[in-house]
């Protein structure tokens, strides 16, 4: 089975948390950062942790960057370093990026350079990071004691048109259905948007639809294995 690779820019106490976390799932993780210390700390930890300015798209390419499934940019301490690297990663055409952001003005610039998922630290702990990396169908997750958690997975596409009863989440996969986020077009500003709302309760009869995010109770492994057979 080949591990999935994916590079940590910035390893930091946050960056660092990620790496270890995506390194202890079976993740081939490679780390980039300045500071030759933070390397030296996780050499055994890791796959491979590299010293290099990764505002340099040189050196990038030079460490195969382009061919990682996925990359984090948790730089924390140096905004121009972490858009310069972000740019970088877009060029390169990085399949997913995932990119740290310390308030809501660099959230915003982030956003619109094109970044699609940004993290807030102080709310999304490194487990929870990794774990949408491992899983890109889980968009988040809370943790609980016992092994579980309630998760906010992307509907799988075998699910699609098929009701709630049909899909017996219960019955077949120990999971208790919580609620439903369901995106929208709205007129705003005489402009078409897109934007999501929760249905409430959904009923036995409600149908899943391709855009739904589904809240769901249980155990990771279950989660997983309602993906696994839905996909």
């Amino acid at each position: 089975m080949v591990k999935s690779r994916f590079a940590v820019f910035g390893t930091g106490r946050y960056g660092a948390q990620i790496a270890l976390s995506l390194a202890k799932r079976g993740a081939e993780v490679y780390t980039f950062d300045i500071q030759p210390e933070r390397a030296e700390l996780l050499k055994e930890d890791v796959a491979l942790a590299i010293t290099l300015d990764s505002t340099n798209k040189r050196a990038l390419k030079a460490q195969s960057v382009q061919d990682m499934e996925a990359a984090v940019v948790a730089i924390g301490e140096n905004f121009e370093a972490t858009v310069l690297t972000t740019l970088n990663l877009l060029d390169l055409g990085i399949p997913r990026i995932i990119v740290r952001a310390n308030d809501k003005n660099q959230h915003r610039i982030l956003k619109s350079l094109g970044v699609k998922e940004i993290l807030s630290p102080e709310s999304e702990v490194a487990e929870v990071v990794s774990e949408r990396l491992i899983n890109p169908s889980i968009r988040g997750f809370l943790q609980l004691p016992d092994e579980y958690e309630i998760a906010e997975i992307k509907a799988p596409p075998n699910c699609f048109g098929r009701t709630l009863k049909d899909i017996a989440l219960s019955a077949r996969y120990e999971l208790r259905l919580i609620t439903i986020r369901r995106e929208f077009q709205e007129m705003i500003d005489g402009e078409t948007t897109i934007t999501e709302h929760i249905i409430g309760l959904p009923q036995m009869d409600t149908e899943i639809q391709e855009t739904d995010t589904l809240v769901v109770f249980g155990s990771l492994k279950a989660v997983k294995k309602f993906l696994d057979i839905n996909a």
